[in-house]
């Protein structure tokens, strides 16, 4: 009989001003996960009132930083730009010593890199931080373009959403990528999101937008097609190295890596469908055969065209 594991305690610290939105992500994703596997404690500097970076909303909290001396995962979510307190930076520091799992969300990561967590490690912000994160913190490797960075005990993510992107990867991390799915599922949020930070900045080339809007449409509308990367080129009147160039620019990934992120798009609204065959989803999608559909979906999200479809049809 298969031992259930036991439940894992999760500390999210809320520095002041936290930003409220990043630690409801944590706290929803692991205090409502509904199999008792997660036992979550919101603390901060002391138990208290902390000021968060909405105008007119606080909260407050039971935990001061001892809950970080007993966590098995520590989250920060991000908070007003600045030094965090050294309290919690030597706290942070102590956790990590222990052995405990440190993970950010958005500028949580400059409380990470101020309590020398991140150095000569990967990570990321969001994408308006990246810059500054670099600056402050040379020894950091910092990647602007991840939605989030897995560098074994210390994990980073980017902005906002991209923290409920990390979490979910954690749970999978922790109990498997079908308790990763259902959680996702009930959270009515993909289990996950393609490319990087990159797709969300705004792009200064409006005229590069309009090209690839057109390009975009067309290869969207014709998934079932075998669109190659010349297909795309001719459809845009632009050679392949302007292309590739266009498309890493705006989406952050390939046009090949973007057209197949595309035809996993709709295989997973067409699974979704419990009378369409997976082969018959291959075929719509341009994938071929099921066998290439289940190659592409077990990389892009851990997980099989069936996994998914019991997962996300009632």
């Amino acid at each position: 009989m298969r031992k259930e594991p036991a439940t894992r305690r999760v500390a999210v610290l809320a520095l002041p001003s936290v930003v409220a939105f990043d630690l409801t992500i944590a706290t929803h994703a692991f205090g409502h996960e509904g199999q008792g596997r997660y036992a979550v404690t919101v603390c901060s500097l002391d138990s208290g009132p902390v000021p968060t970076t909405t105008p007119g909303l606080g909260l407050t909290v039971e935990a001061g930083l001892d809950a970080l001396g007993a966590a098995d995962t520590v989250i920060v979510p991000g908070f007003a730009r600045g030094r965090a307190p050294e309290r919690a930076l030597d706290a942070l520091a102590l956790a990590y010593r222990r052995g405990a799992r440190i993970a950010s969300i958005c500028t949580g990561a400059f409380a990470l890199a101020q309590a020398g967590l991140l150095d000569g490690r990967r990570a990321t912000t969001h994408w308006v931080h990246a810059a500054a994160l670099a600056r402050e913190h040379p020894l950091v490797k910092v990647d602007a373009n991840a939605l989030y960075i897995d560098e074994g005990q210390v994990l980073t993510s980017a902005g906002l959403a991209a923290g409920l992107d990390l979490c979910l990867y954690l749970i999978g991390r922790d109990h498997g990528q079908s308790a990763a799915v259902q959680r996702a599922r009930h959270m009515v949020t993909p289990l996950h999101r393609a490319g990087g930070q990159a797709q969300f900045i705004p792009s200064g080339e409006s005229v590069e937008d309009a090209e690839l809007a057109g390009v975009t449409a067309w290869a969207s509308a014709n998934l079932h097609l075998p669109i190659s990367v010349a297909d795309l080129a001719r459809r845009g009147m632009q050679s392949t190295r302007t292309l590739h160039r266009n498309f890493r620019t705006r989406f952050g990934m390939s046009p090949r890596a973007w057209l197949i992120q595309q035809r996993l798009r709709a295989a997973c609204t067409l699974l979704e469908d419990g009378d369409i065959t997976i082969d018959e989803v291959a075929r719509r999608t341009g994938l071929g055969t099921a066998t290439n559909l289940r190659a592409h979906f077990h990389r892009a999200f851990a997980t099989t065209p069936t996994a998914y479809r019991r997962a996300f049809t009632p």
